[in-house]
């Protein structure tokens, strides 16, 4: 492998905390429906953790998606062709990045992930694997657009995105990124690249409710490590006692929406600003949208792709996608 030691485009303050991330988990603990982004679940330990999550019996998304990577890796070689730069939002899956690297031949690989220790990790993991591969971790925000490697610059992209992270946004917050991931990708600058990208689809209420809240409690922890972050990293006070883990379908919404509940009236402090949580009331951690096709090929369009292929897993219960960077044109 021949790796760089990390480029590191995270804006920490002086403290060393990320500044977004302060920002975030204060302004979502203000409003009267308390949120925080779910992207601040992975550091070291929310990353371990959703590793963990990903091997429970209930959680059938990995399996689903893994099952498409290993069965149609010769389409993927046929549609992407080699010597690309895979640029992979999110720290590599021990288990399916390397499935689509051996797939497509590429020319280098790149991570991009906020979480720079499992990044570092992860990137060194998958080197073992591929000692021929160029890899270029990026510690970086991937929610704006990220300036790539010198060395990968010249080479034709396909960014990966699996696991279905796409849908834990609102569609607004949904098609920013996209839009973001093509412009990291030089979607402007030369042959137009491509996206592989993991969407899950809507399925009985029980099965998808059972998936974000298993039996040995695991994505419960998941959830946990956010307040444990929180209080760690931005001097918080937050009882984690007397909030507990619900996740629940919104139909209308099409999602399951995961929260931390409190169980009992709780004051405390988070950077020094003051809060306060009456029993029942919930900080609203998680979305996971559902896509139908149609509802799938409309949030690319939106955001600057268009399908190319799709494949579903034996039991239709995930999909993915390949798109390739829409062509700008004038008329709608």
């Amino acid at each position: 492998m021949t790796a760089n030691s990390g480029i590191a485009l995270v804006d920490l303050d002086e403290d060393g905390v990320d500044r977004a991330f302060r920002a975030d988990v204060l302004a979502g603990l203000r409003q009267r429906q308390k949120a925080i982004p779910a992207r601040w679940f992975y550091d070291e330990e929310g990353s371990r953790l959703f590793e963990e999550i990903t091997k429970v019996e209930e959680y059938y998304p990995t399996r689903a998606e893994t099952e498409i990577l290993t069965a149609q890796g010769e389409a993927f070689a046929d549609l992407i062709g080699p010597g690309r730069a895979v640029v992979e939002f999110g720290s590599g899956s021990s288990v399916k990045t390397p499935l689509v690297l051996r797939a497509i031949d590429p020319a280098a690989y790149v991570p991009l992930d906020i979480s720079g220790d499992f990044l570092r990790a992860s990137a060194a993991a998958l080197g073992e694997k591929f000692p021929d591969l160029d890899v270029h971790p990026v510690e970086a925000d991937f929610m704006r657009r990220v300036r790539l490697p010198d060395a990968v610059a010249p080479l034709k992209k396909l960014g990966f995105f699996p696991g279905s992270t796409i849908g834990n946004m609102v569609p607004r917050t949904a098609v920013d990124l996209l839009r973001s991931m093509r412009a990291t990708l030089g979607a402007d600058e030369g042959e137009r690249p491509m996206l592989l990208i993991g969407m899950d689809l809507v399925k009985d209420r029980k099965v998808l409710e059972a998936a974000y809240d298993d039996a040995k409690g695991i994505t419960a922890r998941f959830n946990a490590n956010l307040v444990t972050r929180i209080n760690r990293e931005l001097d918080g006070t937050i009882p984690e006692d007397a909030l507990e883990h619900r996740a629940v379908w919104n139909d209308t919404l099409a999602r399951i929406e995961m929260h931390l509940k409190a169980t009992r009236d709780i004051a405390f402090e988070v950077s020094g600003e003051s809060f306060s949580m009456k029993q029942g009331q919930t900080i609203h951690t998680e979305n996971s949208h559902k896509f139908t096709r149609r509802s799938a090929n409309m949030l690319l369009l939106a955001g600057g792709w268009t399908p190319v292929k799709r494949w579903l897993d034996s039991e239709e219960r995930f999909s993915l996608i390949l798109a390739k960077s829409t062509e700008q044109r004038e008329a709608p």
